[in-house]
Order: C-alpha cells, then sequence, then structure tokens
C-alpha cells in the first residue's frame, strides 16, 4: 500500500471481483443475523482500522474488541441498513460518513451463535463521532500493516467454551488483544487483499 494510504478505490475493485462466501443458514434456528463494518480511515497518511472496545454491562462479549455492528432488526431492509444503523448508535458515525467499499465472507460466533456479515467501509469523516458510553468504553485504530505483518504480532489465544479450552487466531496491539470473530474477519480481509496490495512494516 504506497504511502500507507487506504486506496478506496482498489479495496473496493478487489472486493468486487469476488464473491463472498455466505453462511448457509436455511433450515438452522441456531444462528441468527448480525451485520458489522471493519472501518477504514486515514490518521496522518496512514491508513487504520477503527475498533471498539465494549463495556462490560453490554449483553455480549463484555470488554472485548470488535467491530461496530450488531444484530440484524426486523425494521431493517438489508444487512448494509443494519450496519450503518448500529454503527450509528454506537460511535455516531452515519451513512454521510461512510464509503461502503464492499463485503467479504461471512464469520460465525460461537458462544453467542451469530452469523455475522461484515462490509468494509471508508471513513470519510470522524467530526461526528459520538461514543455510546452504554456500549462503548473506546475507540482504538490499529494500523492495517499491522495485519499484514503478522510474524510477531500474530498468535494464539486461550478461549474457554462449555467447559473445552480452544486456541484462536488473536492480534496483539500495545495493551489490546484481537481475537475471536474480530480476528478471523481481519484476517479473512488481509487474505483478500494482502497480496494485492504493498503494505509497510506496521508502526508500533
Amino acid at each position: 500500500m504506497s504511502d500507507q494510504k487506504c486506496l478506496p478505490d482498489t479495496i473496493s475493485d478487489i472486493l468486487s471481483s469476488r464473491e463472498p462466501r455466505f453462511f448457509d443458514d436455511k433450515g438452522s434456528t441456531n444462528y441468527r443475523p448480525a451485520g458489522v463494518l471493519l472501518p477504514l480511515l486515514e490518521e496522518g497518511g496512514v491508513c487504520k482500522v477503527l475498533f471498539t472496545k465494549r463495556t462490560d454491562s453490554v449483553e455480549h462479549h463484555k470488554g472485548q474488541i470488535s467491530f461496530p455492528g450488531g444484530a440484524v432488526d426486523k425494521r431493517d431492509a438489508s444487512i448494509e441498513e443494519t450496519v450503518l444503523r448500529e454503527t450509528y448508535e454506537e460511535i455516531g458515525l452515519s451513512e454521510k460518513d461512510i464509503e461502503i467499499l464492499g463485503r467479504i465472507d461471512d464469520a460465525l460466533t460461537v458462544a453467542s451463535n451469530y452469523v455475522i456479515h461484515p462490509f468494509v467501509g471508508m471513513v470519510t469523516s470522524m467530526d461526528d463521532l459520538a461514543i455510546n458510553r452504554a456500549e462503548v468504553k473506546r475507540v482504538i485504530t490499529v494500523p492495517l500493516s499491522l495485519f499484514h505483518d503478522v510474524g510477531s504480532e500474530k498468535r494464539r489465544y486461550p478461549v474457554e467454551y462449555d467447559g473445552v479450552t480452544y486456541q484462536t487466531s488473536a492480534y496483539e496491539y500495545r495493551e489490546h488483544i484481537i481475537w475471536g470473530a474480530t480476528a478471523r474477519i481481519m484476517e479473512n480481509f488481509m487474505e483478500i487483499i494482502g497480496d494485492k496490495l504493498c503494505l509497510p512494516q506496521a508502526q508500533k
């Protein structure tokens, strides 16, 4: 990625050239649909990914690093509408602040039984950022290059579920651990775009 910029047109072209893998949930009542935004933005000429750190009072994934998003509401006309609505509710950024670039593959959560439909978006303005303190403790921005330069940053993270300990993919950035479905979504995104863009080495 030359000059560490996000190059939204290039990313949009890459995403539009492939068909996302969707989870076939026909006949399944176990999984609930949700949508998330993988938000890209430029800070000081560096392409970064915006994450939220959830509060300890939310119903699911307390205290974890996540993307803006949430469960599909029956009033939502589409998953994209879900993503934009939830992003606005959580961090105050609306449709006018975000350019949707495309979709990547669905992801599943184990403990909360969601099928997540991720959309990639370019944040064009942070002027209206307003954190919903009931759901979000803080916003964190991480250089996109960290997820490409994974030699020392990606590791396995132990998670206990139903009495069994599993090892899941995780990324470490400063004091934060990005793991679970969020890490898998980032992993998928980098698999799609990483070899097609020239990413610099991460700056911590």
